[in-house]
């Protein structure tokens, strides 16, 4: 095992690390449930959903068998003037669940390979958009500060440049329009006010807007950071009365996480532009989608051309596709409802009692997502072995200590997750003490 970490850490880069630092690393052997097996012998507790995508756990048996019968058939072809059988039943099942009360909220479906790449298609969606009207002098994005939208260049462009991990890029990136985020917390209280820094953006600049970006109700990895769904719908009436598109950034809350199915469903308001991840295959591939309007693929078509620029060489992946199809036919089939809710009422009575601790500046709970914002960052190459020790795994970033587990997992493992949480905060108090 050893000689195995050893390897790894002379030869590979890992994410978001710096490889002259001694960075803690385990070595999985195998994962089962919501328990990751090391090769030490331990066993963890995963509390991350190997970043927010495992929602039904390691090593399902359907989604096993849907990816073994797939591959004896094909496990790539080109999506060029081809298609195939697990594309097109998930595009159907995708339409059907974005579908209100009847009625189809999108109309076509686009598929890359990860949730940048989703967001990048977005925003060519949207520049094509106004450029196919004549209207060449709206391509600039606006959103809100913390939010965080990829790692690639264009939705780094869109991903807060002074407050998020890309700010060494600021002035090489594309810039766009930013507003201040609406006060966030629990149980927060609308105020109209709230809206004071982004209905300025769009009365200053919306003849170069081309669309509004948005998390909504939960910024991911921007911060952990709640807010209401009255901003949604405000920001929705702002687009329409300035003829700007609207897209939404589900990679993270899409599939249940936040306790509805689609975090725009929950706010009662749709976006021209859909962009979905992560959990779209339960976790055992790559595979994103960006979703768009009937009105989006009209005004794309508005030109002579009518042609997306963009074309993934592992676009719709049969064997991703089979998987994501599979996936969310558990995903209907199980009662994930009562599952994230019950996740989300054991976290409100086990995590609550740490906003007393002098640390903690606040804690905050939605669907199946437990956050603890301390008031300084943690020591990060501390608390991920420490958390180790205890028997879980949670890899905490900044000031936030969190956790977004498989929606299976058992109320005595979600317990442990708490605990060991608790534990570790306990020990950062008696240090300071």
């Amino acid at each position: 095992m050893l000689q195995l970490i050893n390897a790894d850490l002379n030869s590979i880069w890992h994410p978001y690390t710096n490889t002259s630092k001694n960075n803690p690393l385990f070595l999985v052997t195998s994962a089962s449930g919501v328990e990751l097996h090391l090769g030490s012998g331990q066993t963890l507790i995963d509390g991350m959903s190997s970043w927010w995508a495992v929602i039904h756990g390691y090593n399902h048996p359907e989604l096993n068998a849907a990816a073994k019968d797939q591959i004896d058939k094909m496990s790539h072809v080109m999506f060029g003037s081809l298609t195939h059988e697990p594309a097109i039943n998930l595009t159907q099942k995708l339409l059907s669940l974005t579908s209100t009360d009847n009625q189809q909220d999108f109309a076509r479906v686009f598929f890359s390979d990860s949730g940048s790449v989703s967001v990048e298609v977005a925003i060519k969606m949207a520049i094509q958009y106004w450029f196919a009207q004549g209207n060449s002098e709206k391509s600039k994005l606006l959103t809100i500060r913390n939010g965080y939208h990829g790692d690639t260049f264009a939705a780094m462009s869109v991903t807060d440049p002074e407050n998020g991990m890309h700010s060494i890029f600021k002035g090489i990136l594309t810039e766009h329009y930013f507003a201040e985020i609406p006060v966030y917390g629990e149980n927060i209280e609308w105020h109209h006010e709230y809206l004071d820094s982004i209905r300025k953006q769009f009365e200053q600049h919306h003849k170069h807007i081309a669309a509004v970006i948005l998390e909504p109700l939960v910024q991911g990895a921007g911060g952990m950071k709640f807010y209401d769904a009255e901003y949604l719908k405000q920001i929705k009436t702002l687009c329409d009365k300035y003829d700007v598109l609207l897209i939404f950034d589900e990679i993270a809350t899409g599939f249940g996480r936040t306790g509805s199915l689609f975090a725009y469903q929950e706010a009662g308001v749709t976006p021209d532009i859909l962009c979905l991840g992560k959990a779209l295959t339960g976790g055992y591939m790559t595979l994103a989608t960006t979703l768009a309007s009937q009105k989006v693929v009209d005004g794309i078509h508005a030109d002579d051309s009518g042609v997306l620029m963009h074309g993934p060489t592992f676009m719709a992946n049969p064997l991703a596709c089979a998987v994501a199809f599979k996936s969310l036919c558990l995903l209907e089939e199980s009662n994930w409802q009562l599952k994230v809710r019950s996740i989300n009422n054991q976290l409100l009575e086990e995590l609550s009692p740490l906003a007393d601790n002098p640390l903690v500046n606040e804690v905050r709970v939605k669907g199946a997502i437990g956050v603890v914002e301390m008031k300084k960052p943690v020591d990060f190459n501390w608390i991920v072995p420490r958390f180790v020790e205890l028997g879980v795994w949670i890899r905490p970033f900044g000031k936030l200590v969190y956790i977004m587990p498989p929606y299976i997992i058992k109320p005595e493992q979600l317990s442990l997750l708490t605990q060991a949480i608790k534990t570790v905060i306990s020990e950062m108090s008696n240090c300071n003490d």
